[in-house]
């Protein structure tokens, strides 16, 4: 296999980079993800989510609805993984969802994605030393278009720089198209032709008529779909960067085609983003760094809704966890961009890699509902009363006519007539003017039911000019589409998230191993810490016992289960560790899967409770600083939900506010529950309004509360 190499070169990468092979190493022996089919030799492009990693990826997507479906109000769909042939070959597919292929002259089973290749050649050709500055921006303008090129153009850029076969030195075969998707028979006869679904967004333009319905028909919406999506990729690679079955979170968003004003642009405006324009990309100049307001004026982002969407899409990702200066918004170049598309970015993190893309956030026009209506003669449109009626004028087939064509052409009739009426005046003269010259004239009709030349009589083409008020305006919206790959994001997570750090203080020297133990496999590995968001960390917390010693106390085990169940009842995912290990080491081993939150149980804690279940505290530890605060046990859980959801309070907050308490449960409680803030308020108000009866002031102040 090649080795792996950047996507994009980037120098910000290096630390990254140094740091991959410990996480690697995390990643595996605390089971995030594994190749899929490991014990049977694995098969690339495909990995298992062990616990850790499945409940990271659940709570990405949990924080993607909040922060998408939720605060957008969005709708969203649930639509199959298995789609026929006819809505894949509509949505154009099945003829243009390629990748070129190169192949090894010497050894047909060798082959790489041809585009990947030349980035790499060139990434390798600028790390050169010998590579001079005007070279650099050579190669840098070869990398930027190196997936927009056509098949001929490819085969004059490997010939222009001799690329040759990496492992052998051989020629390359030309380029050729593969396709991506993976088909599928449907049914026991096998007469039904599919395709495992290459993206989530097909099944929401199918639904859009449906969700519309929904809407009460109000525009603009949105519609989300979560799902898996599949390609057969040339050349898997770098984990979860480039997968067959891989993750999507797509969001269609409709709007009018001439109104892209979005109501909550303000709020992200003034937002400050690394832009990577186009025309920079093109000159091989940096990224610039303007605010989205600045962006949408001056026409390098193409309208406000596609701002808003890429403004949302980098406030998540930093949500999420990922670092604010490793993200960066890149243009698509004129040839990458679809020929219907009107505008497209890409967020890309900066990760070992380099610079990968994670999200596409484009307006795709109003191509995909256009073509889908067309091949299934439905209508996938909105409408919107005028303020002012207007007048419009048509040209096309009389309805005298259109009865005619309906009796002469039968089954056929509906595309026949779909045709003409897709016409323009001048150009329905024209076929007039042939059928009047020589009797009948020739219409070529190509949809999904295939491509077919009909002869239509003279007297079946029979024009006129009609002129209508309309009072109503229908229209095929455009649609915004934000694109996200969640498994790319997860890796960018788990980078940027990583760090290793020396023991703490509080941790005492582990024993050296008894003869016999058996080995602990985290004994070499480095103390690595994966400081994930709380909203994203696969448990919550953990509930740490001291010691044995506190295990074996005979009340430990109901304190234990009245904490556990709290902590389910404010819906927070928890680990318990009653190991042998000392506390320093199961710090480690929490502090390696990301949990935020640790509660210790001590003697302290375990003599309260025999004296009074109620006046008990326990320690609760927070990750990234290692600092500590007593709380009553009674709503540590409620506190731990607090700091893992949308709620205002911040660890800084709560250290403050118990700094000093030690193990008073009294105080910790009056100040946790806000009630020293409302006595001294009362007392203050007391003392100003000198009332003739204080007590009875009091009672009617705190009835009203």
């Amino acid at each position: 296999p090649v080795a792996a190499m950047p996507i994009t070169a980037s120098s910000g990468s290096a630390a990254f980079a140094k740091a991959r092979p410990d996480l690697d190493g995390l990643i595996k022996r605390r089971f995030f993800y594994r190749q899929a089919f490991e014990i049977y030799g694995g098969v690339a492009g495909f990995y298992t989510y062990g616990p850790p990693g499945a409940a990271v990826k659940q709570n990405l997507l949990a924080l993607w609805r909040k922060h998408f479906v939720i605060e957008e109000n969005l709708m969203e769909v649930d639509d199959t993984n298995i789609m026929p042939h006819d809505v894949l070959f509509t949505s154009g597919h099945v003829e243009r969802f390629n990748d070129f292929i190169v192949k090894d002259s010497s050894d047909a089973n060798r082959f790489w994605r041809a585009d990947k290749l030349l980035e790499e050649v060139m990434e390798a050709k600028m790390a050169d030393k010998a590579c001079t500055p005007e070279q650099k921006v050579e190669y840098q303008k070869v990398h930027a278009q190196a997936d927009a090129y056509s098949a001929e153009q490819l085969s004059q850029v490997f010939a222009q720089y001799g690329i040759k076969a990496p492992e052998s030195g051989a020629e390359l075969t030309p380029p050729e198209e593969f396709n991506l998707m993976f088909a599928t028979p449907i049914g026991p006869s096998g007469m039904i032709q599919g395709y495992l679904r290459p993206e989530t967004a097909q099944g929401i333009f199918l639904n859009f008529k449906f969700c519309l319905e929904q809407n009460n028909y109000a525009m603009p919406f949105g519609i989300a779909q979560v799902g898996k999506a599949f390609r057969n990729e040339i050349a898997p690679r770098s984990g979860l960067i480039r997968q067959r079955e891989f993750t999507q979170a797509e969001i269609e968003y409709f709007v009018h085609p001439q109104k892209k004003a979005h109501p909550k642009f303000a709020a992200v405006g003034s937002l400050q983003l690394e832009l990577l324009p186009s025309p920079q990309q093109l000159a091989a100049q940096p990224a610039v760094r303007m605010s989205l307001a600045e962006a949408v004026a001056a026409g390098t982002v193409a309208n406000e809704t596609l701002g808003f969407f890429i403004g949302r899409t980098y406030q998540f990702l930093v949500r999420a966890g990922c670092k604010a200066e490793h993200i960066r918004f890149r243009q698509h170049l004129p040839d990458e961009m679809a020929h219907y598309a009107c505008d497209c970015w890409d967020a890309e993190i900066e990760m070992s890699l380099g610079w990968v893309e994670c999200v596409g956030i484009a307006d795709r026009s109003a191509y995909d509902l256009t073509v889908h209506a067309k091949a299934t003669n439905t209508p996938l449109i909105a409408e919107e009363p005028f303020e002012v009626p207007v007048k419009v004028e048509r040209y096309g087939l009389s309805k005298k006519a259109a009865a005619a064509l309906g009796k002469s052409f039968k089954k056929d009739a509906k595309r026949v007539a779909g045709k003409l009426d897709e016409m323009s005046a001048e150009e329905l003269k024209a076929l007039k003017a042939t059928a009047e010259a020589e009797g009948k004239a020739s219409l070529t009709v190509s949809d999904c039911g295939g491509s077919d030349t009909f002869e239509i009589a003279n007297e079946l083409l029979v024009f006129e000019a009609t002129t209508t008020i309309m009072h109503v305006e229908k229209y095929t919206p455009n649609v915004i589409e934000p694109s996200f790959g969640i498994d790319r994001i997860l890796t960018a997570i788990y980078e940027h998230t990583y760090s290793v750090r020396a023991k703490e203080g509080d941790a005492p020297e582990e024993p050296p191993p008894k003869k016999g133990d058996k080995k602990d496999s985290t004994a070499d590995a480095k103390p690595g810490v994966l400081a994930f968001p709380p909203e994203v960390a696969p448990y919550k917390c953990v509930v740490l016992p001291l010691d044995m010693r506190i295990v074996r106390e005979c009340e430990y085990a109901g304190m234990r289960d009245a904490l556990r169940a709290t902590l389910s009842e404010q819906g927070l995912q928890y680990k318990v560790d009653e190991s042998g290990a000392s506390i320093g080491k199961r710090y480690a081993r929490s502090d390696e899967l990301g949990i935020p939150f640790a509660i210790t149980i001590d003697e302290d804690c375990l003599k309260q409770f025999k004296a009074d279940a109620a006046s008990a505290t326990a320690t609760l530890r927070e990750r990234d600083s290692t600092r500590q605060v007593r709380l009553p046990l009674s709503t540590i859980a409620q506190t731990v939900h607090q700091l893992c959801s949308a709620s205002s309070l911040t660890w800084d907050e709560l250290d403050a506010d118990f700094a000093g308490t030690g193990a008073d449960p009294k105080v910790a409680y009056l100040k946790q529950m806000g009630v020293e803030e409302a006595l001294s308020a009362a007392v203050t108000a007391l003392a100003k309004e000198k009332p003739a009866d204080p007590m009875k002031w009091l009672s009617a102040r705190f009835a009203a509360l």
